[in-house]
């Protein structure tokens, strides 16, 4: 079991990987040396998550319909190439703006909708795989195992993309993100061969449309406070990646090399967390450690929003407050992470596993694109209100800050049991044809 833990641990490493060039670097040169908007890169780094909606079609199908044997290998397969190609070229799209604005803006659409349709075919099929492997009293530990190693994954990633960079040149970034891709296929490859065993025939169920699959969801009290929890979670947790990087060098002077390295501090700080939650599995409730984590993220809010105000009295003090901050992210969310995918995966039912899990990557691709765009789109029109950038990102960390006080008031009203109880009362089948009557 460990081999295969391991093994899903390279896939969750390898998809991770294509996201931090994007999601780190490459937004810090769009933003500070391009001086596109905010908002525009922000709509282009969530352009993957529009796309989220298909992961529910892809678990649901992917559980009655296996390709060659194999009901999750195949996507997870095509996913990691998607991923792999939208990477190697999303440089070429920061720096055809500045040659061609509207061809820019076409080549990012297509080039981000790749990513995230690879992100998507990849996501919810190994976690799907993953809870099938598992079992439930396995997910735990299968869990920390794969976000430890993701850390793992990102914090090299991002230590190398700055070696790879220093000095910074549009030829440097091209060249970086060409050997980040390479490493990620190679990784996700390898993860791949014997994970999954092939599966007996299985009949071709009825196919079911995206309605009736939201009704199944929607049909469930439970499932349906759990998706809100983890986009209002994921909206804070997840919406600073576009943002964090540009505030600090926008507040504190901090080079691209500099900033580069906060993904590193931040991972190394979510390692740490991860390896504790996984300690405390089983020794102490799902539920608390959870809220220990979002407690946590929220008090790094707190610090992160008040560096920016300290920075703007030329406080030499700022930095410090801000690296804090960074670093109670960091545990925050590693706490929270283990924790709240855990409860994931025990929101689920054996009969209908791909579903659910896609149920909760639409709501965990939504927090992304929530975020991101909200976080570009307030953070410049302050910045125009304002005349100071810097108090953009003061204002929205903050409402993250509120958003995660909301999150840590929902999960006291979230029961694993309960939910599978009215899974059982009104199971997928029966909802989604109630939901044609």
């Amino acid at each position: 079991m460990l081999l295969k833990r391991l093994q899903l641990g390279l896939i969750h490493a390898a998809v991770a990987m294509t996201l931090v060039p994007i999601n780190s670097t490459l937004n810090r040169v769009m933003i500070k040396e391009l001086a596109l908007s905010a908002t525009l890169v922000a709509v282009l780094a969530s352009l993957p998550y529009l796309f989220s909606p298909i992961q529910v079609a892809i678990g649901s199908y992917s559980d009655r319909h296996p390709l060659f044997g194999l009901r999750r290998t195949p996507y997870i397969l095509l996913g990691l190439l998607f991923c792999v190609g939208g990477v190697i070229l999303s440089p070429q799209v920061a720096y055809l703006f500045s040659q061609n604005w509207w061809h820019g803006l076409a080549l990012g659409v297509l080039v981000f909708g790749v990513w995230g349709m690879g992100f998507n075919f990849a996501a919810v099929s190994y976690l799907a795989l993953a809870s099938e492997i598992s079992g439930e009293k396995g997910r735990g530990r299968t869990i920390a195992v794969m976000f430890f190693m993701m850390i793992v994954g990102i914090i090299l990633t991002a230590l190398s993309l700055a070696q790879m960079i220093d000095p910074y040149t549009p030829e440097a970034l091209q060249r970086a993100f060409q050997i980040v891709g390479g490493m990620a296929l190679i990784l996700g490859l390898l993860g791949l061969v014997g994970l999954e065993k092939r599966a007996g025939k299985t009949s071709r169920a009825e196919h079911y449309s995206l309605r009736q699959m939201a009704q199944a969801i929607l049909g469930n009290p439970q499932a349906r406070i759990f998706f809100v929890y983890l986009w209002l979670l994921l909206i804070a947790l997840l919406g600073q990646d576009v943002l964090l990087e540009p505030f600090a060098g926008e507040a504190f002077g901090l080079s691209v090399q500099a900033t580069t390295r906060i993904t590193s501090i931040w991972g190394g700080c979510m390692l740490f967390a991860l390896s504790i939650g996984g300690i405390l599995e089983g020794r102490v409730s799902k539920r608390k450690i959870a809220q220990a984590g979002n407690i946590g993220a929220f008090l790094s809010f707190v610090l992160i929003a008040s560096s920016g105000i300290i920075a703007s009295d030329n406080e030499c003090s700022a930095p410090l407050v801000f690296y804090a901050g960074v670093v109670l992210l960091g545990l925050g969310t590693g706490l929270s992470t283990v924790a709240n995918l855990s409860l994931m995966l025990d929101m689920t039912t054996s009969a209908s596993v791909g579903l659910f899990i896609g149920a909760w990557g639409v709501s965990n691709a939504l927090s992304r694109l929530s975020g991101s765009v909200l976080g570009g789109a307030i953070r410049d029109i302050i910045a125009q209100l304002t005349q100071s950038s810097v108090l953009g990102y003061v204002i929205v960390f903050a409402i993250e800050a509120g958003l995660m006080l909301i999150a840590i008031s929902m999960l006291r009203r979230i029961d694993p049991s309960a939910f599978r109880r009215q899974a059982e009362q009104m199971p997928f089948f029966e909802t989604a044809m109630a939901a044609e009557n």
